[in-house]
């Protein structure tokens, strides 16, 4: 595991908790640049927040995780409006969660959910397309909690 690099530009997305990889006092903090360089992950999924299937593209949340060395059975994932939501240390490595910079290959303004999206690939099983999963889906995502 390579040291975790500062962040050169604007910080979108902070992890922290219980991490091993920190690059800010406590927290690993990542700009869109770094979170660019983790492997990019494509997918197209119906949503409920739009009447087209919708292409999403970023970092698998698991990788996200690993590269702050996260280690845990919880995430609070909390957004910038400060909606929280709880997702389950194991939805990332059950499912292909990412955490989406692109939509329909555009980066999100804030006004439309960005800059960061956490989405679960819906159209690939049918238990992810319940309001459970729906709800675990934080947009403006800006913070990570590992407990």
């Amino acid at each position: 595991m390579t040291a975790l690099e500062k962040p050169a530009g604007p910080v979108v997305l902070t992890v922290q908790g219980s991490i091993t990889q920190a690059n800010q006092g406590q927290k690993a903090q990542f700009d869109m640049k770094m979170l660019e360089k983790l492997p990019q992950k494509n997918f197209t999924t119906q949503t409920p927040w739009y009447p087209q299937p919708v292409s999403f593209t970023g970092p698998l949340l698991r990788d996200v995780l690993a590269a702050a060395g996260a280690k845990g059975s919880k995430i609070t994932a909390v957004a910038l409006n400060d909606y929280k939501t709880e997702i389950p240390f194991d939805d990332a490595t059950r499912h292909e969660v990412i955490v989406a910079r692109l939509m329909n290959n555009r980066p999100m303004p804030i006004r439309e959910k960005g800059p960061l999206f956490i989405v679960y690939p819906f159209d690939t099983k049918a238990e992810l397309r319940t309001e459970l999963y729906y709800n675990r889906s934080a947009w403006q995502l800006s913070t990570l909690q590992i407990q």
